[in-house]
Parts: structure tokens; C-alpha cells; sequence
């Protein structure tokens, strides 16, 4: 069954990051594909007004498997080698307490 929305996405999860928002989509193209798109949404106040300056990467089913490896491999060597010191599950609890208070 197709769950897309109007705007083509099937499946989305949103990660708040303080002043920025990270949006995973799985969309779909006309002819039944589906890709992967990431975009990073920053809040932005200038004399104008408010506006969201967004970045967005398109990853493809051929890359998924590449990019998931070359990530996994990065985060973790960020985590076990430079900061194997920091306690990156504080920000999980954080984001557990926030989801509770609302």
C-alpha cells in the first residue's frame, strides 16, 4: 500500500537539534523508486524577517549502502577515538525528557 503524502513522501522522521531541525524523507519518483533525502533546516532572523535556510542531500539506492558504511565508520571513530571520553547518552536523555513533557 502507498502511504504517500502530497508532497511524495512515504516516510519521514523529524530530529530537533537546537536551532536546526533534521528531516530523513523516503520519497518516491513517478516511475516507483524511492530515494532518500536529508535535509538540514536552520532558523534564520535578518532584517527582513524570519526565513528557514535549508541544505538538502539526495541519496540514492545505490549509494545507501556506501554511505551508511562511510558514516557508521566516521561516527564511530569520532566516538571511540577523539571523544571516547564524552558521554554522548546525555543528549539521548535529553531528548526522551522533552518527548515526556509534551
Amino acid at each position: 500500500m502507498d502511504v504517500r503524502t502530497r508532497t511524495g513522501e512515504i516516510y519521514s522522521k523529524r530530529v530537533n537539534a537546537g536551532k536546526r531541525v533534521y528531516f530523513f524523507d523516503i520519497k518516491s519518483t513517478k516511475g516507483g523508486d524511492y530515494y532518500l533525502t536529508i535535509t538540514e533546516s536552520k532558523k534564520k532572523v535578518e532584517e527582513e524577517g524570519m526565513f528557514y535556510e535549508k541544505h538538502k542531500i539526495f541519496l540514492y539506492k545505490e549509494d545507501i549502502n556506501r554511505f551508511t558504511a562511510a558514516l557508521d565508520e566516521v561516527v564511530s571513530h569520532l566516538k571511540t577515538q577523539l571523544m571516547a571520553d564524552y558521554d554522548f547518552e546525555q543528549f539521548s536523555q535529553q531528548d526522551v525528557d522533552e518527548t515526556s513533557a509534551t
